[in-house]
């Protein structure tokens, strides 16, 4: 697999420096139409847990986090891929996605586990994606079923408040009674809402097929070329032609939280600190906040348009490609997330590190 993939990278490089790709964001309003239609697939990137509680009808789960895959030194055999292509091809199949889907990648609003879901899917050569601006969230703001759905249960805590507090037996036999009715208006629409609580169900194989010809290695990089940025950084500081973000908690930084299956716990030397939290807009419940906003945060971190930029977190699928996704959509072009990220990097002994 590997000699398969020294021998397409350099036409695969070539290609896609020609073709270029920007993000497709897909905003709650367009996606709702496409909920139940069978040439689109929703795909939630936040895991199972999140998934059995809130998920859109019909969608896939694909943990974000589970997409990148390394051995216990952190090791990527099919760097900087994902995963490697045939592992990846069972794994797609296996939930039943098909190559003429258009893949619509969420979470529940926040954005990284989204943009991971799109990340390893574009790197494979899926060119019909979109990524939904809000998430799940979006979709409930606007489900008719759910709204009436969640003024149901407004006025129901409010009856019950009254019920509690009303001693006499009559008028008390009548908020009861209010309250069954409005208990079983809400479970008559239970079943109408658009993002539901459950397990994932079994899916029907698939035959996805990944094409090693159509891989798409623009917006991804391995560690080695990481290490020369590093290198660049570290001798040409400010004016280096490379910038590497680490987009993870303080705390992972300063290397006093540590991930168990890592040696090491610090961060890249020369690294730019500028965690996931300030691109999303938690206010609006957004994946994004305005491009202004955006752009605003990177001029103050120092990143420059004329660099080329890395970004890393602790598997690559989550704060770094979110931060990536983010920079594409303010028109950065040399921008990659570190697929490996503190992974394969904390595990090398031969890379340094800074805490």
């Amino acid at each position: 697999m590997k000699r398969v993939l020294k021998m397409t990278t350099g036409a695969i490089l070539t290609l896609s420096m020609l073709w270029g790709s920007q993000v497709q964001l897909i905003e709650p309003e367009e996606a709702i139409k496409l909920i139940g239609d069978k040439d689109v697939i929703f795909i939630s990137g936040d895991g199972a847990d999140i998934y059995s509680i809130n998920h859109i009808v019909g969608s896939v789960e694909m943990a974000a986090h589970h997409l990148h895959h390394s051995d216990i030194m952190g090791n990527m055999h099919c760097a900087p891929l994902y995963n490697c292509p045939k592992e990846a091809q069972e794994y797609i199949r296996s939930k039943g996605v098909r190559n003429d889907q258009l893949i619509i990648a969420y979470d529940n609003f926040r954005g990284p586990n989204a943009t991971g879901v799109y990340s390893f899917f574009e790197s494979f050569g899926h060119k019909k994606i979109k990524l939904l601006n809000g998430g799940f969230n979006g979709i409930q703001a606007i489900d008719p079923n759910q709204i009436k759905f969640n003024e149901l249960k407004k006025q129901r805590k409010e009856l019950k408040g009254q019920i509690k507090q009303e001693k006499d037996a009559a008028k008390l036999a009548g908020l009861k009674k209010q309250d069954d009715d409005l208990k079983a208006q809400m479970k008559a629409l239970e079943a109408k809402l658009l993002v539901q609580r459950g397990d994932e169900p079994k899916h029907e194989p698939s035959d996805y097929t990944i094409d090693l010809n159509a891989l798409d290695t623009e917006y991804i990089a391995d560690k080695n070329e990481v290490k020369k940025a590093v290198d660049d950084i570290l001798k040409n500081g400010k004016e280096s032609k490379f910038a590497v973000i680490d987009t993870r908690s303080m705390d992972e930084i300063i290397g006093e939280r540590k991930m168990d299956n890592v040696a090491r716990g610090g961060h890249i030397p020369g690294a730019t600190f500028l965690e996931w939290t300030h691109i999303t807009d938690m206010d609006n419940r957004k994946s994004f906040k305005s491009n202004e906003a955006m752009q605003k945060v990177f001029d103050q971190a120092g990143i420059r348009k004329d660099q080329t930029i890395y970004a890393y977190c602790q598997v690559g699928t989550g704060r770094s490609s979110h931060i990536i996704t983010a920079l594409r959509l303010l028109g950065y072009k040399n921008v990659k997330v570190f697929t490996g990220s503190w992974d394969a990097w904390g595990n090398d002994m031969n890379l340094p590190i800074r805490r």
